[in-house]
């Protein structure tokens, strides 16, 4: 969608129907949507998992966010302490206000609800104190779950109606235009507004989203489009940050969440409008709509470049809100449904949709096979389905200063039967120093922790400037092939060229065949191979030259040249997202006799047990 100017803003918003249930349910008929989810089997899961967060919650106190935890992220530099209190208030929240949509006489989840509510009211602020800092008062900050806050308070007084007391609605909206819309206006520019990652969409997503709900006064006109003007520029800037390939680089997670508050605006903004203002008649959103059936591997099992997490269910409600809007976006397997606790940040907008949006069946049993290059992310991606299972390659180039970047151009996974047997350790327990100086220090985002060469001791470099450039691709029936020059990523002055070349090969049992080819110009003292997996390697009992990747009834057997090379094996540890160490392991190749010119091949069979 073009921007439109202020005037022409205006004149829309002038012509702009209110909000209303009809916005939410069939024929605005929330007591027959809700009647059918408590009776439908399609939702006897979900309905089983609120219940069961009900039944957990109910009775209990609500958790308090003290000063002691709050200043624990200044501190020390955590944040996990903080914010699972500040979630768990959240999934109180939610979990009241379904259960009590579901079951409507049960005054023992409306009392509970309508506390949660007053203690997300009585919040200092609705900041995480990772996002508040010296350069704006606490009282002007907004971030992503400020903002997210605010968008689930302002659909909660639509949605509960006059089941919400009159002074809590009041107090809702006060504190809605005090901490989000006023300041939208009048604090900023925030450096969210012109943020081209999930930022722009989900804090200026939800302040739109707010907006056009809790506005609707004839009064209210000229604020609701000095509010939209600055959204619909922010959702631009949004947009800029995906090539025309629609490729997420920061990962199939952050797509659900930036890309989801994207489409929530979006789809309020399109029936308030009359669908005067469409962002889906976008082509560059048909593309972003698409990119998650491309990125699952087998199972649950995802590309998980940058931080995201290996394995990932989805959010039906989005999905098929999608697959229901563009012919091309294939509708998900219902076994790859987010189970409603799974979201430890307990978003209500997608907690809501996944109820709301899912009417469409889909009964296939898991993605078909399929290969995609996604050119402008530089990333190669093959899905294959034979008679011995669904097996996953992908392969990235990109460039070293990525939303969320790891130092990874060069790194590719495997996966068999939905369990990958080389792995990206994805996304690490987030604290301050993970976004800060000491960020490539830790395993999950240096090049230390990815399957990419290190050069004569040198790892690859962070920067613009550092990225990969694609010398061929192709892809057939049988194979998908792609090279790529990486010499670009290593401040190494004596390397001319590192072309690593991928191909795979999709028999009924696949087969990689990687090449790694180096031009220096001085001879080196070092050149080191290494690969992630997470599996610990054995010697393959039919060959010495060979390593074995054992799951159980399928392994990946990975063949190299002993005259060349020297295997060292080194167990790691690292600390994933929540906070937990797992083990991993490098496996390391040393070239015995490096020279200015190397060529190293290596092969990843999948074999039966």
């Amino acid at each position: 969608m073009n921007r439109i100017g202020q005037r022409q803003l205006s004149d829309v918003v002038e012509r702009m129907v209110p909000p209303g249930l009809h916005f939410y349910y069939p024929d605005g008929d929330g007591p027959a949507f809700w009647q059918r989810v408590r009776e439908s089997k399609a939702y006897a899961a979900d309905v089983a998992e609120i219940k069961a967060e009900g039944k957990r919650l109910l009775g209990q106190a609500v958790p308090e966010l003290t000063y002691a935890l709050f200043s624990l992220y200044a501190k020390q530099g955590s944040r996990l302490e903080y914010e699972r209190v500040y979630f768990e208030r959240r999934r109180r929240l939610n979990t009241f206000a379904l259960l009590g949509l579901l079951e409507p006489e049960r005054e023992d989840y409306v009392e509970e609800l309508l506390n949660a509510v007053w203690a997300i009211c009585s919040e200092l602020t609705w900041c995480l104190p990772a996002h508040v800092g010296e350069r704006r008062p606490v009282a002007d900050t907004i971030d992503l779950f400020s903002a997210e806050t605010g968008f689930t308070l302002a659909e909660l007084t639509l949605l509960l109606g006059d089941r919400l007391p009159k002074m809590l609605k009041a107090h809702i909206l006060e504190l809605v235009h005090r901490r989000l819309l006023l300041p939208f206006l009048e604090k900023g520019p925030y450096e969210w507004e012109e943020a081209e990652h999930n930022w722009a969409a989900v804090c200026a997503g939800s302040i739109g989203a707010a907006s056009l709900l809790l506005l609707q006064e004839e009064r209210e006109q000229d604020l609701l489009v000095r509010i939209l003007e600055k959204t619909e520029r922010s959702m631009a800037c949004y947009l800029k940050g995906f090539g025309e390939d629609g490729g997420c680089l920061e990962g199939l997670g952050y797509w659900n969440y930036g890309f989801g508050y994207f489409v929530y605006y979006a789809d309020l903004l399109f029936k308030r409008t009359q669908g005067e203002l469409d962002w889906f008649s976008l082509e560059k959103v048909e593309a972003i709509a698409g990119f998650q059936q491309k990125c699952f591997l087998g199972g649950n099992a995802v590309v998980n470049f940058s931080d995201s997490f290996p394995h990932e269910q989805v959010q039906l409600g989005l999905s098929r809100y999608l697959a229901g809007r563009y012919d091309s976006v294939q509708s998900p397997p219902s076994a790859l449904r987010a189970d409603y606790r799974k979201d430890h940040c307990s978003r209500w907008a997608t907690a809501l949709r996944n109820l709301l949006w899912r009417e469409q069946a889909s009964n296939v049993p898991d993605w078909p096979p399929g290969d995609y290059m996604l050119e402008d992310a530089g990333w190669l991606i093959s899905r294959t389905v034979s008679s011995a299972g669904i097996f996953g390659f992908a392969a990235k180039g990109g460039h070293n200063d990525e939303p969320h970047n790891h130092l990874d151009l060069g790194q590719f996974m495997l996966a068999g039967d939905g369990e990958f047997y080389l792995s990206d350790l994805g996304c690490g327990e987030y604290t301050k120093d993970y976004f800060g100086a000491g960020r490539y220090l830790y395993d999950c985002n240096g090049a230390q922790g990815h399957s990419v060469p290190i050069v004569n001791g040198c790892l690859q470099a962070a920067g613009r400037q550092r990225k990969a450039s694609v010398v061929e691709q192709a892809i057939s029936g049988q194979e998908a092939r792609l090279t790529i020059e990486l010499a670009a990523a290593y401040e190494c002055p004596s390397l001319q060229s590192l072309r690593r070349t991928w191909r795979w090969h999709k028999h009924e049992l696949p087969c990689l065949e990687l090449k790694d080819v180096f031009v220096l110009t001085d001879r080196p003292d070092a050149l080191l191979e290494r690969f992630v997996t997470l599996i610990r390697p054995e010697q393959a009992e039919d060959d010495e030259g060979q390593l074995l990747l054992d799951r159980g009834t399928l392994a990946l057997k990975l063949a190299y040249d002993r005259e060349l090379l020297r295997l060292e094996v080194t167990e790691r540890i690292w600390r994933n997202h929540d906070g937990e160490d797992e083990v991993w392991y490098t496996l390391d190749f040393h070239v015995l006799r490096p020279e200015r010119h190397v060529e190293l091949d290596f092969i990843f069979q999948f074999v039966r047990r």
